[in-house]
């Protein structure tokens, strides 16, 4: 068979021997929204769980509206213009709104990203464009510490709006169940010693931290406990998204009510269930921008691994054209034995930056070989934990090998954009409805 995977802008071609292709997991089709920009004003004038944004913006004296950052294909294009609008109807001109670009502990955006992600519309409008700035301490205003002990440390600018508004874009997530709703707080607009504490091993070493699952997942909670920490939200604008990138929800209103319906048509829409594990996965890190680096491309692995046999093999295809990622992931990622680093880490010894990557990717590497197909320097490649080929089709030729002739591959063009599961998994048992009742 031939398939495309989701590779860098323009995507990979690849070819894999039919006979032994037993799953192709995609999303399911959803109709497309026509319209986003309509669409919109319509979410934001007959919001879920809350007034209509015009009427709870009127008599604000400013506002911060939290964007994802460039790692997230959020059509900031279609939402953002309504939402300045409404404010505008309400009294608040852009002049007195802030755009705070989550970037969480990634890098900032760049000029140029930063006209990428918003559109000339939104850069000529007047409102304020700024990145968080996670490690700068006296940016973040302290905001007490959750049942867990994690200090809320959360971007000032966010905390002293009069008008808090939060968009993303939600989609499984490896470690929080879905992306959206309260991790554009946190740990989108956190501080450093905030987001060291979310991702702490002692949070992300429990089977609940996983994609799909919110049903006592410490990642989950955390994400809830510290957003409300924050004041939560005015309103949030939550959208999904099709292969093609195409809108197929809007979903404004109040934090819990508003994600809760974003993340049940994101789970019709993404999750796959399967009968029984396979012996190959063949995976993407989500194009671009996704899988710029090797840091981001790893969601790809993590989300094959639910899919894959105790003993199998993960092969993924990521462009990784800004390489392995920040500093701190380089050298976690080309540690002799990132195992050891984990268990040490899980002893209580102490984690630097971009270490939950790490771990959440070596969790997967205790259970199944990886081999990564990438446009890596050669030399970088050899120092990752991971096996690498020159094509897809090589490494599939090598896990044949090693697998044998009854071996069965799935094929995930989409990477982390699809929550493959399996039949005997409590998230392939379970709705996000089912979920959020039971936790």
């Amino acid at each position: 068979m031939i398939t495309t995977l989701r590779y860098g802008r323009q995507g990979l071609r690849v070819e894999l021997p039919n006979e032994r292709v037993s799953d192709v997991l995609r999303q399911r089709p959803m109709p497309a929204i026509e319209d986003p920009t309509a669409a919109t004003r319509e979410a934001l004038a007959e919001p879920i769980g809350t007034a209509p944004l015009v009427e709870v913006a009127r008599g604000r004296g400013d506002a911060c509206i939290v964007v994802s950052d460039l790692t997230r294909p959020v059509p900031n294009r279609a939402i953002l213009p309504p939402i300045l609008e409404t404010l505008t109807d309400a009294g608040l001109p852009p002049e007195r709104v802030t755009i705070l670009i989550a970037t969480g502990l990634h890098r900032p955006n760049t000029d140029e990203e930063i006209a990428e992600m918003l559109g000339d519309e939104v850069l000529a409008s007047g409102c304020e464009i700024v990145n968080h700035r996670a490690r700068e301490a006296d940016e973040q205003a302290h905001l007490g510490e959750t049942s867990r002990g994690i200090p809320a440390f959360i971007d000032r600018r966010y905390v002293e709006a009069d008008l808090k508004i939060l968009t993303g874009l939600v989609e499984p997530h490896l470690m929080a169940g879905y992306s959206g709703g309260r991790k554009s707080i946190c740990p989108g607009v956190a501080g450093c010693d905030t987001i060291m504490g979310f991702h702490s091993p002692r949070l992300l070493e429990p089977p609940q931290a996983r994609a799909g699952n919110l049903v006592a997942n410490p990642v989950h909670e955390e994400a809830l406990a510290i957003a409300d920490l924050a004041g939560g939200a005015d309103m949030i604008v939550n959208v999904t998204l099709d292969e093609e990138r195409a809108i197929t929800g809007i979903f404004a209103g109040e934090m819990r009510a508003a994600h809760a319906a974003a993340m049940a048509l994101c789970e019709r829409q993404t999750k796959i269930v399967i009968e029984q594990p396979v012996d190959v996965v063949v995976t993407c890190g989500g194009g671009y921008p996704l899988d710029l680096t090797l840091y981001q491309g790893t969601k790809g692995i993590v989300a094959a691994g639910l899919i894959c046999r105790e003993g199998g093999t993960i092969i993924i295809a990521q462009q990784n054209a800004e390489g392995l990622g920040s500093d701190e992931f380089a050298w976690l990622i080309t540690l002799d034995d990132v195992h050891e680093y984990i268990r040490a880490a899980l002893d209580g010894a102490d984690i630097c930056i971009d270490a939950w990557q790490l771990h959440a990717v070596e969790k997967t590497l205790r259970r199944c070989t990886v081999i990564n197909v990438s446009e890596l320097p050669p030399a970088d490649a050899r120092r990752t934990p991971f096996a690498s080929a020159e094509s897809v089709e090589e490494a599939v030729e090598q896990a044949l090998k090693d697998h044998g002739p009854t071996a069965r591959i799935a094929v995930m063009p989409e990477g982390p954009y699809v929550l493959g599961v399996l039949a005997s998994d409590p998230v392939g048992q379970m709705t996000v409805a089912e979920m959020l009742a039971r936790d």
